[in-house]
C-alpha cells in the first residue's frame, strides 16, 4: 500500500448533485485504471448493489452544468451519454465490483478524500457560526455606544461660562 501516493487533490474530483457529494464515472475509471465503459459494465453486472442512492445518471441540465464547471470535462459536451456518478456509498461498493489491487487502493484513498471534504464542510460550518457570534457581539457593542452617544445628546446642554482675559 505503500507504493500508492497520498494526492489530496482528490478533493477537486467530488461534485454536488441532487444534495450529495458525488464523483464521476469518467474520474473513477481513470482513477482504478480502467476504461468508463468497463467501469460502468461491471456496475450494470451488478446493479443490485447499486441502490438510487449510489449511483445516478446525470440529467442533460446537470451535464452541462458540470461541463460548464470543469473546463478538464469538455469532452462530455458532446457526448451522447450522461455521465454516471457514484456517491460515497457508491464508490465505496466499486472496489467489491472492481477486484483489482488499484481499485482496493484507490478506493482506500477516495474513502480518505470524502472523509476530508466532510471535515472541511464541518469546518467550514463551525467558522460561519463563529463569524456569525462575533458579528452580534460587534453589533451589541454598535448599539450600546450608539445609544450612550444618543444618550449625551440628550442631556440638556449647560451654559458655558466665557473666559477672562486679564488685559493688564
Amino acid at each position: 500500500m505503500s507504493n500508492l501516493v497520498h494526492k489530496p487533490e482528490y478533493e477537486s474530483l467530488i461534485f454536488q448533485f441532487r444534495g450529495l457529494k458525488v464523483m464521476i464515472d469518467i474520474d473513477l475509471a481513470i482513477l482504478y485504471e480502467v476504461p468508463t465503459k468497463a467501469l460502468k459494465q461491471q456496475v450494470k453486472r451488478n446493479i443490485s448493489r447499486f441502490p438510487d442512492d449510489f449511483i445516478f445518471e446525470l440529467t442533460i441540465e446537470e451535464k452541462i452544468q458540470l461541463v460548464t464547471n470543469c473546463d478538464r470535462l469538455q469532452n462530455l459536451k458532446h457526448s451522447s451519454i450522461n455521465p454516471m456518478v457514484f456517491t460515497e456509498q457508491g464508490v465505496s461498493m466499486l472496489s467489491s465490483v472492481l477486484r483489482s489491487e488499484k481499485a482496493i487502493l484507490m478506493n482506500i484513498e477516495i474513502m480518505r478524500a470524502f472523509a476530508r471534504y466532510r471535515a472541511i464542510i464541518k469546518e467550514t460550518e463551525e467558522l460561519r457560526k463563529d463569524i456569525k457570534n462575533l458579528d452580534n457581539k460587534m453589533n451589541n457593542a454598535f448599539k450600546y455606544l450608539l445609544e450612550k452617544i444618543d444618550a449625551l445628546h440628550q442631556l440638556p446642554k449647560e451654559e458655558r461660562l466665557g473666559i477672562k482675559v486679564d488685559s493688564t
